[in-house]
């Protein structure tokens, strides 16, 4: 929250792909997150090249590194049935 992340930019992140809301880091770090949620093997050299412009490779280590804790943590909270249905803002 501290780095930009404000309640706006949470209610559109169905859109950041073409909501300028988000900027051009922004946007490839929640495709990666996308990506690495729903189809990681679509992720290829080209993808990497893109956040390359944008990422050093110790970010790109260290953002992958959250986003599959985030995705496991709520498989995890699936899987045991701890995950609320609704979630309200």
């Amino acid at each position: 929250m501290e780095k930009g992340l404000t309640e706006d930019k949470i209610s559109r992140l169905a859109s950041y792909r073409t909501d300028s809301i988000f900027n051009e880091r922004e946007k490839i770090a929640l495709e990666f997150a996308e990506l690495m949620a729903l189809d990681h093997k679509s992720i290829d050299d080209d993808f990497f090249r893109r956040m390359r412009a944008h990422f050093s490779d110790a970010e790109v280590v260290e953002l992958g590194m959250a986003i599959g804790q985030y995705i496991g943590f709520g498989r995890l909270l699936m899987v045991l049935d701890l995950e609320r249905p609704v979630c309200e803002i």
